[in-house]
């Protein structure tokens, strides 16, 4: 095979990996960026970008159905707003990667695209042509939805995220497996604009890796949307006849049928195809260590999903700064993930940072939580219909520090950024209590939960 020697080797133009070629380019190393997918990754085609533009267009349809009732707005007729058929997403760069390619090309950069797979320490083979790093290989291979070894579910015409996102027409009818995230985001999405969806989510709750509090929350505001939730149950079986699905539950749980199937189960990545075994990786595995500076061996970072610390953009993104200042000997700061941000963008959104009560009293910490309702604050008065939400607070009394929040709301991913902040800087609580808030705001109600904490 032809071998061609370059600086650095970026397996995965996700995000990070994109960023990071970019900015290794950019300070004179020779680059070569390899990936069989769109350059940009899951997020501006099938993911945070497009899906917020759903987002968007179905919470429109929510509010206008919440005029009625509101000042000024008694002669509105609360049937006025109709139900909307068909959906059109304009993805970044029109599902075509072709801008980001030569964005990178332009700096210098070499793209080769195809499956890129560690072949030695210091070498990545693309197809036919091998690839030699003199100074190292950035790996950021991304993560495909995860389909569950459901009996009968292979083969059906299911859809991923990314079948929601392309499709232009609203289906009648939605069965959605799995209540965290993407399906909790995707099935409000369908049920606003006019399908009847049923979330199922084998946990107690929804949003399971958040406070259980978000997902009771999120069953209240689907309920009253028409969503048919159901926790705790798990499928036993999949049917498609050609025209409809057929979800058996398990232990009894009973039949339930739609003519669409989203799967919404998680995220995978195949170490073997990557082929981290040559670096000692086990490739069973479902993440590659890294140190605090995204190291897995010399000459070797990963950044991303699969380092296990968070599938956001933003994580793929933090990472990258600090691999590429490692790359280049430049002076940088080590990973923290103490207040990690998370949003989930439903209405209401879920937004949390750090650890959930649960997590903290798992570590042993002294624990204590605030709490305040978004309704009874002042401008969840004032803002009446759609004003669920709530804040919570977990302190380390021990420290006298907050550990973990979460801000549900209206808006509930911006009021995060204060409490994210007080999470990362690790800022007393006390401080917190006797700064200034503006009124009448949102996050008004966070001097609610800190006078609540004990």
């Amino acid at each position: 095979m032809p071998e061609l020697a370059v600086d650095v080797v970026v397996v995965g133009m996700g995000p990070g990996g994109e960023d990071a070629a970019e900015r290794l380019a950019a300070a004179g190393l020779s680059v070569a960026g390899v990936d069989d997918r769109l350059v940009g990754g899951e997020c501006p085609y099938w993911g945070c970008v497009p899906s917020k533009m759903m987002i968007r267009a179905a919470n429109l349809l929510a509010e206008a159905r919440r005029i009625p009732g509101l000042a000024g707005a008694a002669v509105v007729q609360p049937d006025w707003v109709p139900v909307a058929r068909r959906i059109r997403v304009e993805a970044t760069d029109d599902w075509d990667d072709t801008v980001a390619v030569d964005r990178f090309t332009g700096k210098g950069g070499l793209f080769f695209r195809g499956h890129g797979r560690l072949t030695a320490p210091d070498q990545v083979t693309v197809g036919g042509q091998v690839l030699r790093a003199r100074r190292g290989i950035l790996l950021n291979p991304g993560t495909e939805p995860a389909v569950p070894p459901v009996d009968g579910l292979a083969g059906t015409p299911f859809w991923t995220n990314r079948e929601a996102i392309e499709t232009t027409e609203v289906p009648g009818s939605l069965v959605v497996l799995g209540g965290s995230p993407v399906g909790v985001e995707l099935g409000q999405v369908f049920c606003r604009f006019g399908a009847r969806v049923t979330v199922l989510e084998g946990s107690p709750h929804l949003v399971p890796a958040e406070e259980p509090e978000s997902g009771e929350l999120l069953r209240e505001v689907f309920a009253r949307d028409g969503t048919d939730v159901r926790t705790g149950v798990k499928p036993a079986a999949v049917r498609h006849d050609g025209a409809r699905f057929t979800v058996t539950l398990s232990n009894g749980g009973g039949e339930v049928t739609a003519g669409t199937l989203l799967v919404a189960a998680g995220r995978r990545t195949d170490l073997a195809g990557l082929g981290v075994g040559v670096l000692g990786v086990d490739e069973a595995g479902r993440t590659i260590p890294v140190d605090d500076h995204m190291r897995v061996a010399p000459g070797v970072w990963a950044i991303g999903d699969v380092t296990g610390h968070g599938k956001f953009t933003h994580m793929s993104m933090y990472q990258a700064g600090i691999a590429v200042a490692d790359i280049l000997g430049q002076p940088g700061w080590a990973a923290e993930y103490h207040a990690v941000p998370r949003v989930t963008f439903t209405d209401p959104e879920i937004g949390s940072v750090g650890l959930t009560e649960a997590q903290a009293r798992e570590q042993g910490l002294t624990v204590h939580t605030g709490f305040a309702r978004v309704p009874e604050s002042a401008r969840g008065w004032i803002h009446q219909a759609g004003n669920d939400g709530f804040i919570k607070l977990v302190e380390d009394a021990g420290r006298g520090i907050l550990v973990g929040a979460t801000s549900a709301g209206p808006a509930g991913g911006e009021v995060l950024s204060m409490l994210t902040l007080a999470v990362h800087a690790r800022v007393p609580v006390r401080r917190l209590g006797q700064m200034i808030y503006a009124y009448p705001t949102f996050h008004g109600a966070i001097q609610s939960a800190v006078q609540s904490l004990g």
